[in-house]
């Protein structure tokens, strides 16, 4: 019988690599949505800009700092999203085939 509130070990064993995946199929989302945002966010300004020319100081430093992060946030959403990809990929089981089959096979 379990104690509750008390964790039973999995026997499973790519648990662990799992939540990692998990972890970071939740990371690319939200780099992905921060991406998204931030080029929304950047459209509207340049529209602002160009239809209002607002005359606050503090304007010209606001407007374009949506376009500094969209870089910043794409990169990471690119390397994210390229663990991830490596992280879902099943392992290579190519030592069954013989050399000159496994050149033809490619």
């Amino acid at each position: 019988m379990s104690v509750p509130g008390r964790r039973r070990a999995c026997p499973h064993p790519t648990r662990g690599r799992r939540a990692d995946t998990d972890r970071t199929a939740r990371a690319v989302q939200r780099t992905g949505r921060l991406l998204c945002w931030s080029l929304a966010a950047g459209m509207a300004g340049a529209a602002t800009e160009a239809l209002f020319h607002p005359g606050a100081g503090w304007w010209p430093l606001l407007w374009p700092l949506p376009w500094y992060l969209t870089p910043a946030s794409a990169l990471t959403w690119g390397i994210l999203r390229l663990r991830e990809k490596t992280a879902r990929r099943p392992p290579d089981d190519h030592d069954d085939l013989p050399a000159e089959e496994h050149g033809q096979a490619a």
